[in-house]
């Protein structure tokens, strides 16, 4: 068990984009997106592209489970919803560090909230 998360763990340090599935709210179907990370000190950390507004994250709420999958590795996290302007911002200046600020202002529309995950 633990050999496959070091592997988790080495993929989402070497990675640019995961898949995260998540269960939709009203169909209850596995809907499956790719999204950009942050992996720091075994936490994942998640920034819906418009907000609080985002799909997959409205979804997250109704059900934390999520699957992601970086490269061959994947796993079951439980998200958890972060919605304190304190922490979300920080969340953003970790995207920021690691896109790039115009990229990020490219392709976010919204900061009002992020999703966090413990990698275990």
């Amino acid at each position: 068990m633990a050999k496959k998360n070091d592997s988790l763990k080495d993929h989402l340090s070497r990675y640019r984009e995961i898949k995260i599935s998540v269960t939709g709210r009203k169909s209850g179907r596995t809907i499956s997106i790719p999204v950009w990370f942050v992996f720091e000190d075994d936490k994942l950390y998640l920034l819906p592209v418009q907000g609080s507004d985002t799909q997959w994250y409205k979804n997250v709420l109704k059900n934390p489970a999520i699957h992601i999958k970086a490269g061959s590795a994947e796993s079951e996290l439980k998200a958890i919803a972060v919605t304190d302007a304190k922490q979300v911002s920080s969340v953003v200046e970790k995207f920021r560090a690691k896109y790039g600020a115009s990229d990020v202002k490219k392709y976010y529309s919204k900061f009002d909230v992020a999703v966090t995950a413990q990698v275990k």
